[in-house]
């Protein structure tokens, strides 16, 4: 059994769509939702769809080893960051070396790093003018969206865009893609040495 920990800040749809879409394999285990916002719409999504959930403030997360410690003890395979907004610390990071993966609601390296996420992410790619953004899949390390990229999808952005419009072209291909990302990885942990 392969065991995912979801972490997430927001209202939640990819971490909703990741365990619907693992739900379909007896031999995966979406073990834990894990949140910083306790007004979280992803609570509600993780009970409805009966996973457990663990609430944690920015002391336990960064001056603690006990979400490591806790995720450790689950016996937890891949971490999965589905729209959590803080940086992972260097000891968690440590702990579950190319086992962290993070979606970014862009073309990396364009338009990452601190403070680009959402609808900051869309606003600033029509302000470039760009023609096209998409989504990356990419390995956590200790700096926002540096990680090793794993896939990249990109849609087009037509002149009469708006950063809605981009925003819900890139949230159909994050919702394609990362669910069967996290399979696929899962699958290759299985024949890691």
């Amino acid at each position: 059994m392969k065991r995912i920990a979801l972490f997430a800040s927001g209202s939640g749809s990819n971490a909703e769509k990741i365990a619907e879409y693992c739900a379909a394999y007896a031999d995966i285990d979406v073990a834990l939702m894990l949140s910083n916002n306790p007004r979280a719409g992803v609570i509600e999504r993780a009970r409805r769809l009966h996973i457990p959930v663990l609430l944690f403030d920015r002391t336990t997360f960064y001056n603690s080893d006990r979400i490591t410690t806790l995720l450790q003890q689950q016996q937890i395979d891949l971490i999965v960051l589905a729209g959590f907004m803080w940086l992972m610390p260097a000891g968690l990071v440590q702990a579950f070396p190319d086992r962290i993966i993070n979606i970014h609601p862009a073309l990396l390296p364009k338009f990452g790093g601190k403070g680009m996420y959402g609808h900051f992410v869309h606003e600033a790619v029509v302000a470039a003018g760009e023609t096209e953004s998409g989504i990356t899949i990419h390995y956590v390390n200790e700096r926002y969206d540096e990680g090793q990229i794993i896939v990249q999808a990109s849609c087009p952005v037509d002149p009469a865009d708006t950063p809605d419009d981009v925003a819900r072209k890139v949230q159909k291909l994050e919702h394609a893609y990362y669910p069967r990302v996290v399979v696929d990885l899962l699958n290759q942990l299985e024949t890691r040495p």
